[in-house]
């Protein structure tokens, strides 16, 4: 029986590791246990025999087989493959898609009920927040804030209520998701505190990944992963895009305690800089020009303003235009697939 209870909840993850990789087999394991969807989205370098009992995975040729507008135009090699896997969640039925990676192993709260309203401390108009810091007293940050707001401390002031959130960002222990910079100044693992969760809201920035991520229905438009842009900031920018949309229609995005704790895949740091150097120049100037936007308020709504939102990057030349008919194309899935 399933921990969310009536509702479908489908776990996501995008990979291009053999069927050994243990935090695949374990998910297969454990989705089919607590009555999970599980869908793996390969890519061209996955292998071609790659079968897990329990794992629904989706070849590039069986990507391209569902029927998704997106699928025959969305570029290979690139993280944001995992948009096939989130619509093909999503005509499932799924009203609940957790995602994360193939080298993340998940905790006993993992897989617990993700209600929509959460008790939390509530921050907002409080320009760049640096979540992590509200769990350890150790000096770090997420990757993908932005740098010049690194050491100041906006946590003074916030509520205490009952809040919608329907995105919900997990912390990892032991390799938690920091930028290069970190990895090569400072040091890890590094253990969360168990507190308690906290939600950001109207005029409050900080990045989310995709290691450890739930999202409900009505945010399932803002999932979309752009690929005009480098895997290290695929995710990042996305969240800044999904707060943003959020502000309009008082959806609150929520940090939890950590669900997950990561064995990192081999990365090289310097590779990891160079591909966050956009971010680490530009995150300030991002935040402002979309909170700048004039956006439309309702769910109806969300579409068009996903546009206008990554118009700003296109503006920046930070993405180029390829990027619109794939987000179109997105829009025009979700909405044939969302009930």
């Amino acid at each position: 029986m399933s921990t969310q209870g009536a509702q479908r909840t489908t776990l996501v993850i995008t990979s291009i590791a053999d069927s050994t990789n243990k935090a695949l087999r374990d998910y297969a394991r454990l989705t089919a246990e607590h009555g999970f969807g599980f869908v793996v989205a390969g890519d061209e370098k996955s292998p071609a025999n790659f079968h897990i009992e329990g794992c629904d995975f989706l070849s590039i040729e069986q990507q391209k087989r569902t029927g998704f507008a997106l699928a025959e135009i969305l570029p290979v090699r690139h993280y944001a493959r995992k948009n096939i896997a989130y619509l093909v969640a999503m005509k499932s039925g799924s009203e609940v898609i957790v995602e994360t990676d193939d080298d993340n192993f998940p905790r006993p709260d993992f897989w617990l009920p993700r209600p929509a309203k959460i008790k939390s401390r509530l921050y907002e108009n409080c320009g760049w927040l640096n979540a992590y810091s509200l769990f350890t007293k150790a000096m770090i940050w997420p990757r993908g804030f932005d740098l010049e707001h690194i050491r100041s401390n906006n946590s003074e002031k916030f509520q205490e209520g009952e809040w919608y959130c329907p995105i919900q960002q997990g912390l990892a222990d032991e390799n938690p998701d920091v930028d290069a910079i970190y990895r090569m100044t400072c040091e890890l693992p590094l253990t969360f505190d168990e507190s308690g969760p906290i939600a950001i809201g109207s005029g409050a920035w900080c990045p989310f990944n995709s290691q450890n991520t739930t999202w409900l229905k009505e945010a399932f438009m803002l999932m979309y992963l752009p690929s005009y842009c480098s895997f290290r900031m695929t995710d990042i920018w996305r969240s800044f895009v999904a707060q943003r949309i959020c502000w309009e229609n008082g959806m609150r995005v929520l940090f939890h305690k950590a669900t997950v704790w990561q064995e990192r895949n081999a990365h090289n740091f310097l590779t990891d800089f160079k591909d966050e150097i956009p971010g680490y120049i530009n995150n300030g100037v991002i935040a402002e020009r979309l909170e700048a936007l004039q956006l439309r308020r309702g769910l109806d709504n969300i579409g068009s303003n996903l546009l206008a939102c990554y118009q700003v990057f296109i503006d920046l030349n930070l993405m180029s235009d390829k990027e619109i008919p794939l987000i179109e194309a997105w829009i025009e899935d979700v909405l044939s697939v969302i009930k």
